[in-house]
This record gives structure tokens, sequence and C-alpha cells, in this order.
């Protein structure tokens, strides 16, 4: 429905999305995007250049008047999540998003929408096609896998821009003007495991966590929503002593920046306590339920008849997985005691692979105080060694530490009252992982502030964008270009 999408106002910005939503654009997957992004500017006749990782570079020199402003550089990353319902017939690899209006918001059947953070590449690109926009020399920058590592940001050598402001185009709040970030790392638990054959007093069922909400990893870990990983586990534990219940398979979640919402597990249990499983996990199940009525109305557990697996995983190994996964903190480990409201330390575990003699425990920590994210992450790392587990940390980034003192954000607040009728911007940082610290540490001197449109459920199927909120960063955008200080 891109012709419905396309109408919408300011027509250039969603004319500019809807562009890039018909191309795919995974994590990791980005090749098409590039090349799509290579040809843009290529063809608005502008220097485009690709680095060695795969950013795109495009730059347009000022318009007539704004030559002795600071130059800017406007940031944005190219790919985008891809989560689904289970219902949803979709590839990422090969479809583009399908979008829709509902009143006063855009969004995807059964997919994640992709306007974190493409609504921040369909901006620069509406800008850099332009030729009514005033602005200084705009150095466009769009980095490749975010959501899936930095690694466009981590490549990003020194030297290649020049510019003196970077505006991150990647908040979703419309309100709020972003100075810091979140730092993190990933925290995967791996071993292996005798399998043995199921003993033939068994029986075979399948649970099924499913409904819940998901989300940001980062921006939503605070709001006590349901982990399909961490209920699940609910659900196991203490199965070997009341009914004889022995793993077959566990799978749940996806990937490490979104809040899982879904698990699948395949279990034996005695055939003698069938009756007892069957209500005891109802017990539970209620329970949980009970818990989250309010935070997710949706969630199911399904508890169903099936083949007997063939072989289950060693029992030992599996009380103890067990209880590794039950002592892993899930959600908020410590509040900000100098920003008010603001998550300093969190974790989510992201996904749980339980299958034919291997498992795998993947978890994203987060946390704007390095020392504060290395404490949990060995924490999370001795819980899975004391099971025997390999722990690796990889992916560290990090954090992005706030410059009360910046230049842009000297213009961009009373700005914003300016154009909201006195009302103050939050001026705040967050607790997502943004590339600004990453691209700090080659750029130190560059000036960074970090701003968006209101974009809510990212990272699940549930993402939407507001269209009214999309006019307001608009305005704010081209406001924001004509102020930029001289050099």
């Amino acid at each position: 429905m891109s012709s419905e999408i396309r109408q919408l106002e300011p027509k250039a910005l969603w004319n500019k999305f809807a562009d890039l939503n018909a191309v795919p654009r995974p994590s990791k997957k980005e090749e098409r995007v590039i090349q799509f992004m290579k040809d843009f500017g290529q063809n608005l006749g502008l220097e485009t250049l690709e680095d060695e990782v795969g950013n795109v570079i495009i730059k347009k020199p000022a318009t007539s008047g704004y030559e002795d402003r600071k130059t800017v550089v406007m940031q944005s990353h190219l790919d985008m999540v891809h989560q689904k319902n289970n219902d949803t017939v979709f590839d990422f690899d090969t479809q583009g998003i399908e979008m829709y209006v509902d009143g006063d918001w855009v969004k995807a059947k059964g997919t994640t929408l992709g306007a974190d953070n493409g609504l921040g590449v369909a901006t620069i690109m509406a800008i850099l096609e332009s030729d009514t926009i005033e602005h200084p020399a705009i150095e466009a920058l769009f980095t490749i896998d975010e959501e899936t590592g930095m690694t466009g940001a981590m490549g990003l050598k020194g030297g290649i821009l020049s510019g003196d402001i970077l505006l991150n185009l990647d908040t979703e709040e419309d309100d709020e003007i972003g100075v810091g970030c979140a730092g993190g790392v990933d925290v995967t638990a791996t071993r292996t495991y005798n399998v043995e054959a199921t003993p033939e007093s068994k029986i075979g069922y399948t649970i099924v966590v499913k409904g819940l909400q998901g989300g940001h990893s980062g921006m939503q870990i605070h709001e006590g929503l349901g982990n399909a990983n961490k209920i699940m586990n609910r659900l196991l534990f203490n199965g070997f002593e009341s009914y004889g219940l022995r793993i077959s398979e566990i799978d749940g979640g996806s990937l490490r920046n979104a809040i899982p919402r879904e698990s699948n597990a395949i279990v034996a249990i005695d055939a003698v306590s069938e009756a007892t499983f069957l209500s005891e996990i109802n017990t539970i199940s209620e329970a949980v339920k009970a818990e989250y009525k309010t935070m997710e109305p949706d969630l199911a557990i399904e508890v169903t008849k099936t083949e007997t697996p063939a072989s289950v995983m060693d029992l030992g190994i599996q009380e103890g997985m067990l209880r590794a996964i039950y002592t892993a903190l899930n959600g908020v480990y410590r509040m900000s005691p100098d920003i008010p409201d603001l998550v300093e330390t969190s974790n989510n575990i992201a996904r749980v692979l339980i299958k034919d003699g291997h498992i795998k425990i993947g978890c994203l920590t987060r946390s704007s105080v390095e020392s504060s994210k290395w404490d949990l992450a060995n924490a999370l790392a001795s819980a899975f060694e004391l099971v025997g587990c390999e722990v690796e940390f990889s992916g560290d980034y990090p954090g992005w530490k706030p410059n009360m003192d910046s230049d842009i954000l000297k213009v961009m607040v009373p700005l914003y009252k300016e154009l909201n009728n006195g009302e103050e911007p939050h001026v705040a940082a967050c607790h997502a992982g943004l590339e600004c610290g990453i691209l700090g540490t080659n750029y130190p001197d560059m000036d960074m502030i970090s701003f968006g449109p209101n974009i809510k459920g990212a990272h699940s199927p549930d993402e939407r964008a507001q269209i009214s909120s999309a006019q307001k960063y608009w305005t704010f955008v081209l406001e924001i270009l004509k102020r930029i200080p001289k050099q």
C-alpha cells in the first residue's frame, strides 16, 4: 500500500521512506540497500563513496548563503530488525515491507515496519534530493548493521568525515533530544551435552509460550514486559521431580536486541503422571498470566500432546541449565543515580536454543557505565560457568557520555521551545545503543546530538510511526539546518 503512504505529509519524507522500504534490508544482508543508496547519490550527481565495511557517504555542498556555516554530518543506519508474527508469511530477504495507514499511524502487515531507522534515512535522502531546502554543507552517513553489532559505526575510520556537528536521527520520542546512550556487550554461553534415548515410560508434549508484545530490549527493558525465555523456564523448573519431565528441545527468542516474544519446547514426561503434569502446568500458567495480565493481556501458554521425542538431554545438565537460566538476571540491574528515570544497566536473555546435544544462551547486557556493564556481564558468566558453559563476550561497544555544554544542544533546545509553544524538550540520555559513542572514538571533537519522530514498538511486529509526529519532526529538522552556527 505504498501509494497510500506516498500521499502523506510531508510527501518528501514519506515518499523516500516508501522507496527505501521497497528494498529488503535485514541486518547483515544489506548488499541491495547499499547499492540502492549509492545509486541514489550518484544519480543526484553528488560525491558518493562506500567505505571498506559498507557504509555509504554522500556529500552535498551548502546552499547559497550557508557556505560559512559548520559542516553537518546527518547520520542514520540502513539495516532494520526483521521480526514477524508466527502466522505471517513473509520473506525479509526478498520482499519489501507492506505498509498501511491506521489513523495517525503507519504500520506494517504482521512485520516490523523499519521506521527504526528508515525514517531517519528517508529524512536525509529527502534533503539530499531537494533543490529548495536551505542547509549548510552536508555529509550524509548511512551506516550498516547497527541492529546486530554496530559493525558500520565500528568500522568507520577517522578522516573520512570532516563535519563539526553530527545529527543522529535515531531517537523514537519526538520531544526528546538525546545527549547520551548506553554501551553494550553480547554474553553468549555454550556447551555440549550427552543425548539419551527417551525412556519407554515417557510420553511427549509441546509447550508454547506466545502472544507477548516483545519490543526494544533497551528502550523498553524497564516496562515489565514478559520474556518468553524466562516464562518457559518457570514452566519447566522442577518438572523432573514432579512428573519426570525431560527436555528434548527448547527454541526461544530470536534477536539479541528484541525482548523474546515466543518460546517452544518439546518435552517427555512420565505417562503415569500425565494428569499431574497437566494440572501443575495449568496452575503455573494461570499464575504467570495473572502476574502479566496488565502488561501482557495476550499472553498464551499452550500445552499439546505430541509424538514422544526420540531423545532427551542429560538429566544433570538439564537441571543445572534450568537453574542457571533462573539465576541469570533479566531486566533492570541498576537505575542511574545521576539521571532521573534512566536505566543504567540491564540484561536481556534474548535467545535460548537447546537441541541435538548443543546449548546456546544469548544475552545482551547494556549500561551507560562501563564498570557496571562488566559487573553484570561477569555475574551472568558466573551463573552459566557453574554449569560447565563456555562464556564469550563479543560485540562490545562503548556508551556515549552526555555533553551538556554542546553547541548544537544550545541551538536545538530554544528552537524546540519556539516551535512548540514554549514546551520544554526532554534532554536525556537513553538506554538504547546509539552509534554516537562508537563514532566518537574516531571523531572525538565532533558535537553530537540525537532526535527523531515518535516510533512505538520498535523491534516488534507492532512497530508503528506517528504521522503527525513525523510532520513535527520534519519542521524541526529543516529549522535546525537553517540555524547551524558559523564556522
